[in-house]
């Protein structure tokens, strides 16, 4: 099985902390629709022998497109890939685009799971990021979304200075009164060259917290624990039957491929990613060109990419995979440096999978990059 992801690059407004690829200009959505459609068909015979079992509309705001076209772009990977009968099809969506009647119109397409970007029920914090909508529009969205669809995930964000833990615990608790089965929730982390970096740097912005963050991420844990989720990667929680099929498609290494500006693409042992310009990424093309660039993994790549992912996941690492793919010698170099992470109790090693611990889940990225082979 496989997946597609499409990155639709437009957006209402500029959020502070974000450095995705996108645009808050419409003018080019027309002719870059049509050289999606066109990268769609000219990419069909890379997954001549796959089945696609994931489509993932993703951006950017892919909720700003109309339903119409939406539904072109799935009828167009429908004509040109081997589509499984009941995909996951995924929408990601702001609030404020989700009004009752898109919903209603959304319905009656293939969609069947929503990912809404809510990152905060509470207007400071919507109103420091930027955001688009207010947390009015969260709620009647929500209201209206949770009638018509039984896959819903939303976004929460974390670690925002000046959040109190009594706030962040409201935030969790009204997302669970919607009886919402899946959450992805993020730090706020303060990438270069974003509006939030040059805020902080000029001092009109609070640093970010990183023991404000930790104490987010356990009260997040034991909540929606306590609530039936499980914590089946570092950044997400989905009860049982409901977690995202897309993103645990990245996490256990299976193909997908990547339409649509800046979008990256993976299959087996080669990635690709296309140029992050939505101007070039139309003109190439048109002129029946893949705007592409593209590495083979090293064997050393492999396992670094394996390390990193399985260490975020409940599926953790196995080191009679690693034995198998990369050799004993790599096993032998992994038993070793785990070492002081098992003493501390940050990771553990049953049956030989190795997992991250409760202790250690926050910090399962750093942890990772102790083991990475260099």
């Amino acid at each position: 099985m496989s997946g597609i992801y499409l990155h639709i690059p437009f957006c209402k407004k500029a959020c502070h902390y974000c450095d995705f690829h996108f645009s808050t200009s419409l003018k080019n959505k027309e002719p870059l629709l049509k050289a999606l459609a066109q990268e769609i068909i000219l990419r069909a015979n890379e997954f001549k022998n796959k089945k696609v079992e994931t489509i993932y509309f993703g951006g950017g705001t892919p909720s700003i497109l109309e339903v119409d076209e939406i539904k072109n772009i799935i009828k167009m990977i429908r004509e040109n890939y081997e589509v499984v009968q009941f995909p996951e099809i995924t929408l990601e969506a702001n609030p404020d685009d989700l009004t009752d009647d898109k919903i209603k119109e959304l319905v009656r397409t293939e969609i069947n799971r929503l990912s809404i970007g809510v990152q905060s029920f509470g207007d400071k914090e919507l109103l420091m990021m930027n955001r688009a909508h207010s947390s009015q529009e969260v709620k009647q969205c929500l209201q209206t979304a949770t009638q018509y669809f039984d896959n819903i995930t939303i976004d929460l964000m974390y670690g925002i200075p000046g959040l109190s833990n009594e706030e962040w615990k409201q935030n969790i608790q009204q997302a669970l009164d919607f009886g919402i089965s899946h959450i992805s929730s993020y730090a706020l982390t303060v990438e270069e060259g974003t509006a939030l970096d040059n805020f902080i740097k000029k001092g009109k912005y609070p640093a970010i917290d990183e023991s404000l963050a930790a104490q987010h991420f356990d009260i997040l844990v034991d909540t929606l624990i306590q609530a039936g989720f499980d914590h089946y990667e570092i950044s997400n929680f989905g009860k049982p039957n409901f977690y995202s099929k897309h993103n645990t498609s990245y996490w256990l290494g299976k193909w997908y491929l990547g339409f649509g500006p800046s979008a990256h693409s993976f299959k087996g042992t080669v990635r690709s990613w296309n140029v992050a310009n939505n101007a070039k990424y139309i003109k190439s093309l048109s002129e029946n060109n893949l705007p592409f660039t593209q590495e083979t993994l090293t064997i050393k790549d492999q396992y670094n990419e394996y390390i990193m992912t399985g260490l975020r996941t409940i599926w953790g690492v196995s080191l009679e995979k690693i034995s198998q793919d990369y050799g004993l010698k790599t096993r032998t170099f992994l038993e070793k440096q785990i070492q002081p992470f098992l003493e501390n109790g940050t990771l553990s090693l049953k049956q030989h999978q190795l997992k991250t611990t409760q202790k250690g889940k926050f910090l399962a990225d750093g942890i990772a990059s102790e083991l990475f082979w260099v």
